[in-house]
């Protein structure tokens, strides 16, 4: 019944009503699957080791501001499909109703695009103030597994704060307390860490 009830109401649809209706549907599905794998960790940067060059390339290209990216079009259809069903649900003509949605949907992604300019702004310059602490000392704060078989923690001041990083070391196990010295950059997140030894 239910089948038959969705089916009547979508025959009874005019063209324009499809468009909007099958826009805002496979849109919005689009952009919970793609929230949820955000939030599960899924499609962002791994903990991929970086040379120097190919970081400086990352962040290059991060910098830039990019209209169209997966999130500004979905958010761009998204907005596009809702708008339109709205107004053209409130007696609107289709022309109007397809002016509006064009418009909405273009603000919505123009909006989430400089939000994810921002944020790629801000990673960067995090980045880069850890990029300055290579070769400065700090001290472990959760104990570091040997040989790169797992992550601990360390404290180190750059730029006259105190940062909570991500640590990781090719040696031997660093207890917490343990003074030790930046050596290289590992990603955007990480770097590797030595014993520091007493002069």
């Amino acid at each position: 019944m239910t089948l038959i009830t969705l089916a009547e109401w979508w025959n009874g649809l005019t063209v324009i009503e499809h468009v909007f209706w099958g826009v805002a549907v496979i849109a919005t599905t689009l952009f919970l699957i793609q929230f949820v794998l955000s939030l599960a960790g899924l499609g962002t940067d791994g903990a991929l080791e970086l040379d120097h060059d190919s970081l400086e390339n990352d962040l290059a290209l991060e910098h830039e501001f990019n209209l169209f990216s997966i999130r500004s079009i979905l958010a761009f259809f998204t907005f596009f499909g809702w708008i339109g069903i709205l107004v053209f649900d409130n007696g609107q003509n289709a022309m109007v109703a397809l002016l509006l949605a064009l418009i909405a949907g273009i603000a919505a992604m123009s909006t989430v695009a400089y939000i994810m300019y921002l944020l790629h702004k801000l990673e960067e310059e995090g980045t880069l103030h850890i990029e300055s602490a290579i070769g400065s000392s700090g001290e472990v704060y959760f104990s570091i597994p040997e040989e790169k078989h797992g992550p601990g923690k360390i404290h180190v001041n750059i730029n006259g704060s105190l940062r909570e990083i991500e640590a990781w070391t090719e040696g031997q196990r660093l207890p917490t307390g343990t003074k030790v010295r930046i050596v290289s950059l590992l990603n955007k997140q990480s770097v590797l860490v030595m014993q520091d030894e007493p002069l």
